[in-house]
């Protein structure tokens, strides 16, 4: 059994390598930037979807933690078993994100939406299993580019920003989205679904930000941030979509994924492991 596992150095990646080799599966790693802390045993290519830097051989599983797109275009070539299965992320942006403020997010919803629907018709054409997932904001091991950067910055300076916002948030470990995926690939029969995966809370953002400040290992300073200071800030067009979107319910129906895959995802309790402390 050969695993393909794209967007190895990718969050997601770096805790599905390790399960893969527990199961005795043969991995190939492909990411963009040269391999950090790779596991043994796992043969690293670099490059990018579809120019991969060489022949493949059949594989019989094919995890995808990169751009879903890149996927769907490369998908109809790929040198797949007559029993393969397709196990890939896409994002609950896919649906937050359809009326989003920002024409960059709303294009970006409509790209997730579109690669979904092209990979599961490919997978349908080549008779092989597809299982996707929709996360929610992914965070555990000090590679995502939401809330580590936060407690990275707090590092620097001692100062940890709070915008207050209504909106619920429910963030996965990335432990857990690769427990899931794998689950979905070891089933006795293909899993053909879209399923929204989040964690296994759901809390407010101002809580979620709070959480994440009493997690770092060092003191800070907490400021609040008022809502005439949001208001102003989300005049930038990169803090835009952020700021509109605290009092936004960003949240995921895991029943049908836990119903399906026995995978019920941790609360939302982080310590500075999360963001590489």
């Amino acid at each position: 059994m050969i695993a393909l596992v794209l967007g190895a150095s990718s969050q997601i990646g770096y805790c599905l390598l390790p399960l893969l080799q527990a199961e005795g599966i043969e991995v190939l790693a492909l990411s963009r930037r040269p391999a950090r802390s790779a596991p043994t045993d796992v043969r690293w290519l670099q490059g990018t979807l579809p120019a991969l830097p060489l022949a493949l051989p059949p594989l019989r599983y094919v995890f995808s933690a990169g751009p879903l797109d890149a996927l769907a275009a490369w998908l109809p070539t790929a040198p797949l078993t007559p029993d393969a299965r397709v196990l890939a992320t896409s994002s609950m942006s896919a649906v937050s994100k359809q009326d989003a403020p920002v024409a960059a997010e709303r294009a970006l919803s409509m790209r997730l939406r579109t690669a979904e629907q092209a990979l599961a018709q490919t997978c349908a054409q080549r008779g092989v299993g597809c299982t996707v997932l929709r996360p929610t904001l992914i965070y555990g091991v000090g590679r995502d580019r939401s809330l580590t950067p936060l407690a990275r910055r707090a590092q620097r300076t001692r100062v940890f920003a709070l915008p207050r916002g209504r909106g619920l948030r429910q963030p996965v470990h990335a432990g857990d989205m690769a427990r899931a995926l794998l689950t979905a690939a070891l089933r006795a029969q293909p899993l053909d679904a879209l399923l929204e995966f989040g964690g296994g809370e759901r809390l407010s953002a101002t809580q979620m930000f709070a959480r994440v400040r009493a997690s770092l290992p060092f003191a800070t300073l907490g400021v609040p941030l008022p809502r005439a200071l949001l208001a102003l800030a989300a005049l930038h067009p990169a803090l835009r979509g952020p700021i509109t979107r605290l009092d936004q319910d960003l949240i995921a129906d895991n029943a049908r994924a836990v119903a399906a895959l026995g995978v019920t995802p941790r609360a939302f309790h982080p310590d500075a492991r999360c963001w590489g402390l």
